[in-house]
């Protein structure tokens, strides 16, 4: 089975007001497993670059200006992402950004069919804990220390360790196992043999222990079996 894993960094956090998108890292997996495949850009986005976003980010204005726009690139990521499932931390929000980028081309867009949330399946499995990707890192002991600011490349790399221990951990590898090993067990039988006759040993009173026991009854006065 092959997903895509991806992050995206923006100007802000609404495209419909003119936010943009400046970066996009996506991770191919196969069976959860990354392949080493990826596509990430950087891109113009032809407006001014606010504090805010970039106190999160660290894209710069000067960074991006001679960086190609998304445009120009739309269907290199369009081939590298084919018909798969994409996987992304609060999908919709990245989703969103795509399909704006993609409508200014003139592309179709990417259906939200395809979506998978991570945030959605966090809460399944840990209702009421916190669902960031700095708190499920740390729930699933997953080295974050290098990430100084957000990275969509690196944060992707980051979510997909946390997808595979979402969906079960590498317990998928074990079930492709079961499903091509055939599973031998191993019965015991046991078989009982057949004893070796031996006669009885004897065991009854002499006629001389006998008239010894009567003997020593006489002298018992008043015994209980005699009420």
């Amino acid at each position: 089975m092959r997903e895509i894993i991806f992050d995206t960094e923006t100007t802000g956090f609404d495209p419909k007001s003119g936010d943009r998108m400046v970066e996009i890292g996506c991770i191919e997996m196969i069976n959860r497993v990354p392949t080493g495949k990826t596509f990430h850009a950087y891109f113009n986005p032809e407006r001014s670059m606010p504090a805010e976003a970039e106190a999160v980010h660290g894209l710069s204005d000067a960074f991006l200006a001679d960086k190609p726009l998304f445009s120009e690139l739309a269907q290199d990521f369009l081939d590298f992402i084919e018909d798969s499932p994409m996987v992304a931390h609060n999908a919709g929000f990245d989703f969103n950004f795509i399909n704006a980028e993609l409508t200014l081309c003139g592309l179709p867009i990417v259906g939200k069919d395809r979506m998978v949330d991570t945030v959605a399946l966090a809460k399944v499995r840990h209702p009421g804990a916190k669902l960031s990707l700095d708190a499920l890192c740390s729930r699933y002991g997953i080295d974050r220390s290098h990430r100084t600011k957000h990275g969509a490349l690196l944060d992707a790399e980051l979510l997909a360790q946390v997808y595979v221990e979402l969906r079960g951990g590498r317990q998928i590898g074990l079930e492709l196992v079961a499903e091509t090993t055939e599973i031998v067990t191993e019965v015991k039988v046991l078989v009982r043999k057949d004893r070796i006759y031996r006669q009885p040993r004897p065991h009854a009173a002499t006629g001389q222990e006998l008239a010894a026991h009567a003997e020593f009854l006489k002298s018992v006065d008043t015994p209980l079996w005699g009420a």
